[in-house]
């Protein structure tokens, strides 16, 4: 049974004559007679019951038409809900990004996209980079903030280069000094993020690359913490740049071929964006690149 066949049964229903609800249909009285008793034979059994005053739905017709008015009623609703999520300046966008961006890149992207487009919705995502390529692949995530483009069919535009900078707290012995290096934090505790976050990987790189290993001695999963136990004094850290002094910090360029982090937005490229999430995918790349640009 069709959508609008449930339409015409709410219409006879509502009119309670054949003549009458056909006219509302703008269809012929056969065609109302015919496809009223093509349903019944359907669902095996009577629903009106007609005389010369018209047709009346009996016991089971008033059933029937509940259920076929429920059924209308999510329909529509379902066309409202989608029309709304595909409309690119109006739909939902399902958006992803690191811990580390909650309080900088992220709020100036989206002040950024709602001023081109006010009626966007997005849904917030904020979690590790390795959580972001799950949901990115299940389809939980249509966009992500992340630090480099992850492996495999994923689309990149760069948004912002943050360079790196060692932090040591107020009268630390480095805190004089005009610029670090990585054998800098030999026999220093080393504060930094855990194995497996993407943001740990780029600083394992970059010492190894050195032949520096650093005595680790915290890890935590957010940088404004690292920062926070480096300002009490438990330890050095390499961090972006923008999280140097919060908790009195000093900040340290750090020389290092590769010391920085870019960050950028990616999505799947074996599947098509909605609408809403390709409009935001071009607002975003129209906008940028940011403070600290990629060039």
């Amino acid at each position: 049974m069709e959508i609008e066949e449930l339409r015409a049964l709410l219409a006879l229903g509502e009119h309670r004559h054949v003549t009458a609800a056909a006219t509302a249909l703008a269809i012929s009285q056969p065609t109302l007679s015919r496809l009223l008793a093509r349903v019944e034979t359907e669902l095996g059994a009577r629903l009106f019951e007609r005389d010369a005053k018209g047709a009346h739905p009996n016991p089971l017709g008033d059933h029937t038409l509940a259920a076929a008015r429920d059924i209308v009623d999510r329909y529509d609703r379902l066309r409202r809900d989608l029309s709304g999520l595909l409309d690119p300046e109006a739909g939902t966008v399902r958006l992803a990004f690191l811990d580390s961006m909650a309080t900088s890149l992220v709020p100036r992207i989206l002040h950024d996209v709602r001023r081109q487009a006010p009626r966007m919705r997005i849904e917030l995502r904020q979690e590790p980079g390795h959580e972001m390529v799950r949901d990115l692949s299940s389809g939980v995530s249509e966009l992500a903030l992340m630090a480099g483009p992850p492996e495999g069919p994923y689309g990149w535009i760069a948004l912002q280069r943050q360079r790196l900078v060692l932090i040591v707290a107020p009268g630390h012995r480095l805190a004089s000094r005009r610029r670090t290096r990585p054998a800098d934090v030999v026999g220093e505790d080393f504060v930094t993020i855990p194995a497996g976050f993407g943001f740990r990987a780029l600083v394992d790189d970059l010492f190894a690359a050195a032949g520096v290993v650093p005595r680790v001695a915290f890890e935590i999963g957010d940088l404004a913490t690292v920062e926070g136990l480096v300002g009490a004094g438990l330890g050095v850290a390499l961090v972006p740049s923008a999280f140097a002094g919060a908790s009195g910090t000093v900040g340290l360029p750090f020389s290092a071929p590769g010391a920085e982090r870019v960050v950028g937005l990616t999505w799947r490229t074996d599947r098509p964006l909605g609408p809403a999430a390709a409009r935001f995918r071009t607002l975003v790349e129209e906008a940028g690149p940011y403070e600290g640009a990629v060039a």
